[in-house]
């Protein structure tokens, strides 16, 4: 009989995914730190009690605990609000995005998902932010038109978009580049706390713009706050630019760039924000500094900073792609919901709980439930019967 080895890291990584620390972890365990440590670092085994109580405070099977995953080289992981994003914060996030792309790779042995299909760029095209966002664009035959639907847009792409509760305010989005099988992954992952569809399109923008413009394996934690800085503007640069393409965007505002009501006609077409429109129109000179200076104002007097005009009547577009793919495989009998979370774990070594994977994949509660038909009774009762023969006897 082979003896399975538990994995130590795999409590680290079930700690951080559930977003505890390890005083947080001891302290529920009913152990010391330096014990949890051992855990993690392969030191000691947990007892078969120890083990039921981190199964049932972490959230994850046992064989989850002593599995090792497919290789995933990982990428950096870029946040919208970087600066304001704790390390914390965004550690419980890397092997979400990490599992998602796992997921991917097991539904593409069943579906064929479009290749992740961007050009390429010379480093000397990314100085020049405008160029980049136009020749996108063109590359992907959308001209200078308004984009209406970006997160149906970039799946069609090839990108891994999912929408999660991040339980953060300080994450609105954030995209990570993984390999895996030998294959490049470029997820987003989206906050589904923020209800604006307009805000959500520059989110997208965002983490798109740091996937162009931004080395993958740049490693965020060497770099000083001013570098920080720099690389969130430039991602809201392209954000800014690809959503509103300069000459038609500055055609159409130059109208009347300093009339707040012209822009609710401007957000119904362009499908941005008032904000990013008027931050776009004053920085492509459409007005003076004065004037940009005063919207600002009158868009804080009108209490606009949280919730913009349209915001509750336009319905946000969720990602698709792998919950229709789920479907689709289920619905046409390819596989059931079982067969689905005992592949993952066979083939992919990770071990999730059904409802794990129905939250990562917009799924709703309870699909992956694999119904099975009752067996029919074989249980005769003999009161029945008796009952029976006496009404027959009756009855002759």
């Amino acid at each position: 009989m082979i003896e399975r080895q538990f994995n130590g890291k795999r409590v680290r990584e079930g700690r951080v995914y559930r977003g505890m620390t390890i005083t947080d972890l001891a302290e529920e365990l009913g152990v010391s730190k330096q014990m949890i440590s051992k855990y993690e670092n392969d030191k000691a085994t947990p007892t078969f009690e120890a083990l039921n109580n981190l199964t049932r405070i972490l959230k994850f099977p046992k064989d989850y605990f002593y599995e090792e995953s497919v290789d995933v080289k990982t990428g950096n992981t870029y946040f919208r609000s970087l600066l304001t994003t704790g390390k914390k914060d965004r550690e419980m996030q890397y092997d979400r995005v990490k599992y998602l792309t796992i997921i991917r790779a097991l539904l593409e042995e069943y579906v064929d998902f479009p290749e992740l299909d961007i050009p390429d760029f010379d480093e000397s095209e990314l100085t020049d932010i405008e160029k980049v966002a136009m020749k996108l664009r063109e590359y992907w035959e959308i001209s200078d038109t308004p984009i209406r639907n970006l997160v149906y847009l970039l799946e069609t792409k090839g990108f891994v978009i999912a929408s999660l509760s991040l339980g953060k305010k300080s994450i609105d989005a954030f995209g990570a580049q993984h390999v895996t099988n030998g294959k490049e992954y470029y997820s987003i992952v989206l906050g589904n706390e923020k209800r604006s569809f307009y805000r959500r399109q520059f989110d997208i923008a965002h983490e798109l713009g740091h996937k162009i413009l931004h080395d993958p394996y740049l490693n965020l934690d060497d770099l000083s706050k001013d570098e920080f800085k720099q690389i969130e503007q430039e991602a809201n640069d392209f954000a800014a630019a690809f959503l509103m393409p300069k000459s038609k965007f500055l055609n159409e505002v130059s109208i009347h760039p300093t009339d707040l009501s012209y822009y609710k006609l401007l957000k119904k077409n362009w499908c941005v924000s008032i904000s990013a429109m008027v931050m776009r129109a004053y920085k492509l000179g459409a007005m003076s500094q004065s004037s940009y200076q005063y919207l600002q104002r009158s868009i804080s007097a009108n209490g606009w900073r949280k919730i913009e005009p349209l915001d509750e009547i336009k319905d946000i577009k969720e990602p698709e792609a792998m919950k229709q793919a789920v479907e689709l495989l289920i619905e046409n009998e390819y596989i059931t919901g079982n067969e689905l979370v005992q592949k993952l774990s066979q083939h992919y070594g990770l071990s999730l709980f059904r409802e794990e994977i129905e939250e990562l994949l917009g799924l709703d509660k309870g699909y992956l439930i694999t119904e099975t038909a009752e067996m029919p009774s074989n249980i005769v009762s003999l009161k029945d019967m008796r009952d029976s023969k006496v009404k027959k006897n009756h009855l002759i």
